[in-house]
């Protein structure tokens, strides 16, 4: 490729589907490998930490149980919250190559921290010789410090590089649009590799090595993923950053009320000029739904006589169809949030659960109970290939659909089968509870149980993920508005955050009320007196009616009707 030719791709400034020699050499999967490449040692990075964080909190920062998983929660939010900063710059400034490329340094600073916190004299906490720590108050800080620095380095990352690698297959390409629904089941696949390492070497290093090693080994995998991004520069397709995607909704909104009287709606405004006028954006068909927002795209006398458009008096078709593609995904996406508290139990009670359990393999060698977590990503690894190689097919001969199931569908089987996994979870804590009750394991450490009763309810997990996770990835891509795509899948995230966000609410709740009256609660630190399975009915119960209000909303929803045509 001339250099003049990379040099406008990188900016963005060509149609790459206008241009076929700039067409040929970049995107698709000759793009896709460092793009992958990224994403699984971006994720090895996190899960190397957040994996076993409850275990380290408790035992090196001398935090108790509640205190621990609200941490690990409330840290788990906020890495789903600053998603939500990250893609607002890349829609609307940056793009998402620059947005990626800015936070990743962030990331590796914020690494760079934690391992220093976790290894220098000084700054980590002392302990005694019984595992005793005490941290001090610099401690504690410079801690929170790094980890606080992860969760914005990956607010840049995690909501731009999945949309970035879905750019680089063309919508308008009925080839490459096919494969692209592919790459997001081979996007998660990756997410996981780098869970499956994270899971088993780094939770025992972490366990029998160090917390020095256990850290520093992430923050090295952090760098090698800056590395492969870059790597793949020269092939990738960017898409133009189309302006501030929140003042172009307000300006809808705006409009629609000061046009609140007008009652013909049947001639509507739209430029035309074969692109949309919001940059990076194809033009939308006009829907029906959510009229009131379609007097914005009226144009009255007023406007007429003005001239020039006033954008807060006079919006497009496009333009408010663009709001009224996020006002629809809004219930859709909030179906996500009792799912995703459902998932965070694996980095909190799951684990706290294991630590009461049999952790050996052989007579001298025990498991984490934190690398449980690895028959999860086992299960996404052996499911999405299935999925992608055997079930689409399948489904594709029964329903006509190009990729088996519609993406609603595909959200709803993994919320089905998500319940399953709290009434798995919830009957082996009675199981547990009930032998030591027969034999009196109250004070007992470890009940000899064996840890890997815990592997069904990790492995079920795993499944619904396949299905609701990357179903999630794809719905909230394709029916995102093209100029708010970054924003969108941060919005996907924002359901991840306040699931983490409702764990730590309903733990709290229960703690509250479990013992009010003296009693030792559904979650003690010591869980042979307590009542857990209580709380996953809870969620099992929880996870029922909100998938009653999904069937409701999903029967409801208008999908995006795009205008063909050529898009920056």
């Amino acid at each position: 490729m001339a250099e003049d030719d990379y040099k406008f791709v990188k900016d963005g400034t060509v149609d790459y589907k206008n241009n076929p020699a700039i067409k040929n050499q970049t995107g698709t999967w000759r793009a896709c490998p460092y793009i992958l490449g990224n994403e699984c040692c971006e994720r090895l990075a996190y899960y190397g930490i957040n994996t076993n964080l409850v275990n380290y909190l408790k035992n090196q920062m001398n935090e108790s149980s509640v205190v621990a998983v609200n941490n690990v929660t409330n840290w788990s939010g906020t890495c789903y919250v600053t998603p939500l900063l990250g893609a607002f710059l890349a829609d609307a400034y940056l793009g998402r190559f620059w947005t990626i490329a800015a936070f990743s340094i962030i990331y590796v600073f914020g690494m760079t921290v934690l391992t220093l916190s976790a290894s220098i004299h000084g700054l980590k906490p002392p302990c005694d010789d019984n595992n005793s720590c005490e941290p001090k108050g610099l401690q504690i800080g410079i801690f929170y410090l790094g980890l606080y620095l992860i969760a914005l380095g990956t607010g840049g990352i995690k909501p731009c590089v999945s949309s970035f690698g879905a750019d680089q297959f063309d919508d308008s390409d009925e080839t490459e649009k096919k494969k692209k629904s592919s790459f997001f089941n081979w996007f998660y696949f990756s997410i996981n590799i780098g869970a499956l390492v994270a899971s088993t070497v780094l939770v025992w290093i972490q366990t029998n090595v160090g917390w020095s090693w256990g850290f520093g080994i992430p923050a090295v995998a952090m760098a090698i993923a800056v590395v492969s991004f870059f790597s793949g520069t020269k092939l990738y397709r960017n898409q133009k950053p189309g302006g501030s995607p929140l003042t172009r909704i307000f300006q809808v909104v705006v409009a629609s009320f000061r046009k609140i009287k007008v009652k013909d709606t049947s001639v509507l405004f739209e430029t035309n000029d074969e692109e949309s006028l919001v940059q990076g954006s194809r033009k939308l068909d006009h829907t029906q739904q959510l009229s009131f927002f379609d007097k914005a795209a009226v144009e009255t006398e007023s406007d007429k006589i003005k001239g020039s458009i006033n954008p807060w008096s006079l919006c497009t078709v496009t333009q408010v169809e663009e709001l009224k593609s996020i006002l629809r995904l809004l219930p859709i996406w909030a179906t996500g949030i009792i799912f995703s508290s459902v998932y965070s139990q694996m980095g909190t009670l799951f684990v706290l659960q294991g630590n009461t359990m049999d952790l050996h393999m052989t007579k001298s060698f025990e498991i984490p109970s934190a690398s449980l977590s690895l028959f999860d990503t086992i299960s996404v690894i052996f499911w999405v290939p299935i999925y992608d190689r055997v079930i689409v097919p399948l489904a594709r001969r029964i329903t006509g659909h190009r990729n088996g199931f519609t993406q609603l569908q595909r959200i709803a089987i993994g919320l089905i089968i998500s319940i399953f996994a709290m009434l798995i979870a919830g009957t082996l804590e009675m199981v547990r509870l009930e032998s030591v009750k027969q034999h009196n394991y109250y004070e007992k450490k470890h009940i000899p149980m064996s840890i890997f009763w815990q592997v069904p309810q990790y492995f079920v997990i795993g499944c619904a993920e396949v299905f609701t996770f990357i179903g999630q990835l794809e719905f909230f891509y394709e029916q995102a508005p093209d100029a708010m795509r970054s924003l969108c899948s941060a919005l996907s995230l924002i359901t991840t955050a306040l699931g983490n966000y409702l764990s730590t609410f309903l733990v709290n709740v229960v703690t509250d009320m479990s013992t009010r009256h003296g009693g030792a609660g559904w979650i003690p630190d010591n869980l042979n007196y307590g009542h857990l399975h209580y709380f996953f009915w809870l969620l099992a119960v929880l996870s029922v009616i909100n998938f009653g209000f999904f069937l409701f909303v999903a029967k409801f929803y208008t999908y995006k009707k795009a205008i063909i045509g050529p898009s920056s």
